[in-house]
């Protein structure tokens, strides 16, 4: 069942998304040639910790999982799309890499990513980067009064596929709000059948994960880690929004205003 929030709870749920943010943008700043995803992830606690809210990810177990998530924050390298685990691997010049957050804070949760790429970038990584971000701005537009989740979907495709990029079908955003991850799911493409009505009050978590090959993805032996299945370099980008009668808010931006990922 869809739970549609108040003011109040938006409130709430923004408070925790400045924290997602200011985390993303804190390992963004530190990620350079060298450091481990350990030491990433270390970061990542410690910004989290100072605005007294908890990871969301720390020992979630989806249904089904033998155990829980073992990081703070998933940090995915390359081919890797999501779920990647912090640990002694460290960042090389060039690598693109993905920083999924997820917070808890006064009850209610935040959750967030991007992607950038250290050191030195090849133009086909920055085109890829620029057009998930693009797929996650034009579907969050999407998120209006009137229309369904399908539209959301419908504009993250038709600007990946248009460009010439892969969209991730094995996983999709989903709402969000006293837990991490709620109901709706918010599929990245257009899906057959039954699609809900987009009304105020509804929180969501829109991410496109779009890859430069094919869209096919597999699970890697630690039971997390996604990757692509043609090990086709891959982007992540996710914002937290609320729908509201003027459209739809972005609630995990940071404390100035601006994007977590965005270190201009």
């Amino acid at each position: 069942m869809i739970e549609f929030k108040s003011r109040r709870e938006i409130d709430l749920m923004r408070r925790a998304g400045v924290v997602v943010a200011e985390t993303i943008y804190a390992l963004c700043k530190k990620a350079k040639p060298g450091i481990t995803t350990g030491e990433l992830a270390a970061v990542a606690a410690d910004v989290i910790e100072s605005y007294g809210a908890e990871s969301a990810f720390l020992n979630y177990r989806p249904r089904g999982a033998q155990k829980g998530f073992p990081g703070v924050v998933c940090i995915s390298i390359n081919e890797e799309v999501v779920h990647g685990i912090p640990g002694n691997r460290k960042i090389a010049d060039g690598d693109v890499v993905s920083f999924d957050v997820g917070v808890r804070l006064d009850g209610y949760c935040g959750d967030g990513a991007g992607t950038v790429i250290v050191g030195n970038a090849s133009d086909s990584a920055k085109r890829l980067l620029d057009i998930t971000r693009q797929c996650l701005y034009n579907g969050i537009e999407q998120a209006v009064p009137g229309n369904r989740i399908k539209d959301i979907g419908r504009a993250v495709q038709v600007t990946a596929e248009s460009a010439g990029f892969g969209v991730v079908r094995e996983l999709v955003g989903h709402g969000i709000g006293r837990e991490v991850h709620e109901e709706p799911q918010v599929p990245n493409f257009v899906t057959t059948g039954f699609s809900e009505n987009i009304r105020r009050g509804l929180t969501i978590a829109i991410e496109p994960m779009i890859t430069a090959g094919s869209w096919q993805v597999v699970q890697m032996d630690d039971g997390w880690t996604v990757s692509t299945a043609d090990k086709s370099l891959a982007a992540h980008y996710e914002h937290t929004i609320a729908v509201t009668e003027n459209g739809p808010q972005i609630l995990t931006l940071r404390e100035n205003g601006k994007e977590g990922f965005d270190l201009v």
